[in-house]
């Protein structure tokens, strides 16, 4: 099983979701909306928060066994906010 990562941008939010297609669940997800997120920073849809949410979501990947997933981008170009999430991930330790 190799899940998909799935990254939706919004005005103001990003939220992340690791999904087993086959099952049709929801493996793992974070956003700038979650009570966990980081509270030092002000998280919103900008470059900065991508690359706060990437690695985050790279961590929860990887703390419930998810070592590498397929990157789907939504139909976004891989650039600004999209590629700067996806490196964070992978800087984490996530193979994309």
């Amino acid at each position: 099983m190799r899940p998909r990562l799935s990254c939706t941008f919004t005005g103001q939010h990003i939220y992340v979701q690791f999904i087993d297609d086959d099952k049709g669940a929801t493996l793992v997800s974070c956003s700038t909306r979650a009570k966990l997120a980081p509270k030092d920073v002000k998280l919103a849809a900008n470059v900065k928060g991508a690359e706060i949410i990437g690695k985050w979501a790279g961590e929860l990947a990887l703390s419930v066994g998810i070592k590498q997933a397929v990157f789907d981008r939504g139909g976004l170009k891989y650039h600004g906010k999209v590629k700067a999430l996806a490196d964070a991930a992978r800087k984490a330790g996530l193979k994309i």
